[in-house]
């Protein structure tokens, strides 16, 4: 009988022998790798944390001791120790379990996450919250190594030093090359500092030099600093002690017995600890041990022989039907940047989500991959446009929400030429509520100075990129997870700052602001970005029943031209406006109300998403909603 099948909670695994712990740790690698292989999802990064999991739930009980996991995407393992192994199939599919830690999901989950480096932060609040209340119970954050580039950490850490709160902070380190002889000794001496029998003798320690009479209280803060300068010459943990952390590690972080051993350590000690641990990403699957970046998310098996065939077909070329907005940026920034040598890339731990990877490879002095850190991305970004150079800062939409006042203040209000290339913006296929790009255009409107481009195809974002470089000022240019649609010919028009483009049906069209004198259509449809392609599928929909329809393509979100807008709806019976975003706040529903202001007798519709969160389905079934 698989140990599986004897697992209905978490409180099962405190029965299982160590021995056993370990065939479970086998039985779960299975599952998940069956299971993302199938549906989709994070693979490497789960792979690396089964034992650490195991571990951390063979030592403490949730939910009255609480885990927060940084980001969340290495909580397969979690959700299936606490009872969602039989719903763990149908993971990241509708009606399925999330692919992130989710409080309505399970009393298990401590913190919905989505995020990076938010995990500290969280687990101290609810830690103050636990002390508030008179509760007993552990918090427990689990970091990786990654989500450290990020600032919000730091600051967390030093508000738990401050406090002296007994915070538990696992950093799962899978990417750290440890020296044996360094390593060797930090081990030795780490566990002897992250030891109750330690903590005791040196609370002893202390509480006799201040009681030296005349002499204790001025000589215990030099006692302090000269044992941490003793510390700092053999430990990696310098900066945890001085944040006001103890260290234990770094330990091996597939080895159950010596986890539980040193957690369980850690839980008794009652100050903030930091537990380094070394795992492999990608463990018990070979191609994601040896490109745990490829294997890190996994699509569909459907979606994984597209990339694959794009893979084989050689390098990139703008205008293939079927290829990848991301891809599209990616070879145009090439071109660019041969043409311009003042061009440069910023992201933020994202070259290969957002298309960079082969940049960084040619232009590796022109490259710059900060880390989990946006706001700095944003401000290093206006430094270098303000010493003369064309940055391009490449964020998925979800994450460039933290950076907005370092794109208002540090860009806008100086008018620095910073380009903003948003992916993932609209409607985010199996991610769900965490990573949907529906709300920048609504936050990013409002930035002074800053034009916002919503390119409907491969052409036009190269069109769009080359227009925003030229500009001497900020420019934001959104477009999303998804294959470009194919580009009717009028919109190889050139850009001009704030006008679209009229596509008359039946293959009509008018180039930017030109209002046509008698239009046979009856019916108006407003759109952006790919709401394009289905505008025109819609108006295909329609003509069936004899309704002709026009599409008007913005082509910008901002500068939005109302009162020419204003006018051409004047032209039709019935407007419709679609915006792949929250409609409330949106540019389709402020120009409804402008047209309708107009044109009192005039049908207007506009649509967009509500302001609820999407969960986790495919793109179509997003948009329908």
């Amino acid at each position: 009988m698989n140990l599986l099948d004897r697992l209905s909670g978490p409180d099962d695994i405190k029965r299982f022998s160590v021995r056993e712990l370990y065939r479970l740790a086998t039985e779960i690698r299975e599952l998940i790798i069956r299971t993302v292989t199938a549906n989709g999802g994070h693979l490497a990064s789960n792979l690396g944390v089964v034992e650490l999991t195991i571990a951390i739930h063979r030592v403490f009980s949730t939910p009255r001791d609480q885990i927060v996991w940084d980001v969340g995407h290495q909580c397969y393992t979690h959700k299936i120790l606490t009872g969602r192994k039989a719903d763990f199939l149908a993971i990241r599919r509708p009606g399925g379990p999330s692919g992130f830690p989710k409080r309505s999901e399970s009393i298990h989950d401590a913190f919905d996450a989505g995020h990076a480096s938010t995990s500290v932060s969280a687990a101290l609040g609810l830690l103050a919250a636990k002390r508030a209340r008179a509760e007993s119970g552990s918090v427990i954050a689990v970091i990786g190594d990654g989500a450290l580039t990020g600032g919000m950490v730091y600051e967390a850490m030093s508000h738990a030093g401050q406090l002296g709160y007994p915070l538990i902070v696992v950093l799962n380190d899978n990417s750290m090359s440890i020296s044996a002889n360094v390593g060797a000794v930090s081990r030795l001496l780490s566990r002897l500092s992250a030891t109750v029998r330690y903590q005791n003798f040196r609370r002893i320690v202390d509480k006799a030099i201040l009681m030296v009479p005349f002499i204790g209280t001025r000589v215990h803060p030099y006692v302090l600093r000269a044992k941490r300068s003793v510390k700092a010459l053999f430990f990696k943990e310098s900066l945890f002690s001085d944040l006001g952390f103890e260290y234990a590690g770094p330990i091996d972080g597939h080895n159950i017995a010596l986890l539980c051993n040193v957690l369980a350590e850690a839980r008794d000690i009652r100050r903030p600890v930091v537990i380094h641990v070394v795992t492999k990403k990608g463990k018990g699957h070979k191609p994601s041990e040896v490109d745990p970046s490829t294997w890190h998310g996994v699509a569909p098996p459907a979606q994984c022989m597209e990339a694959l065939s794009s893979e084989e077909t050689g390098p990139v070329q703008l205008m293939v039907k079927g290829q990848t907005f991301t891809e599209v940026f990616g070879a145009a920034m090439l071109t660019l940047a041969e043409e311009d040598p003042r061009i440069v890339a910023v992201t933020a731990a994202m070259a290969k989500g957002t298309g960079l990877a082969a940049f960084q490879a040619r232009y590796p002095g022109r490259f710059f991959d900060v880390g989990i850190a946006e706001e700095h991305a944003v401000t290093l970004a206006a430094g270098m446009a303000a010493g003369g150079l064309r940055p391009v800062v490449a964020i998925y939409s979800t994450f460039m929400q933290r950076a907005f006042d370092q794109v208002h203040h540090d860009v806008a209000l100086c008018g620095h030429p910073v380009v903003f290339a948003i992916d993932r913006a609209g409607a985010v296929p199996e991610d769900g509520e965490t990573h949907q790009g529906i709300y920048d255009i609504q936050a990013f409107r409002a930035v002074p100075g800053l034009a916002m481009l919503a390119p409907a195809g491969a052409g036009e974002l190269v069109a769009a990129l080359r227009w925003a470089l030229a500009r001497t000022g900020p420019t934001m240019i959104r477009f999303p997870k998804a294959d470009c649609p194919a580009e009717p010919e009028i919109l190889k028009t050139p850009f001009v700052e704030g006008q679209g483009v009229l596509i008359q049906a039946p293959a009509g069209s008018l180039p930017n602001n030109n209002i046509p004198a008698n239009s046979p259509s009856v019916v108006l449809f407003i759109v952006s970005g790919t709401m394009v392609d289905e505008a025109l599928q819609a108006a295909g929909l329609v003509a069936h029943d004899g309704i002709s329809a026009d599409v008007y393509h913005l082509r910008f979100l901002k500068p939005v031209d109302h009162g020419f807008l204003s006018a051409l709806a004047g032209r039709y019976k019935a407007v419709v406006l679609g915006e792949e975003g929250v409609l409330t706040g949106s540019v389709a529903a402020e120009l409804a109300g402008s047209i309708c202001a107009s044109h009192p007798g005039l049908r207007v519709r506009a649509l967009g998403f509500d302001e609820r969160p999407l969960g986790h389905m495919g793109r179509a079934a997003l948009l329908g909603t």
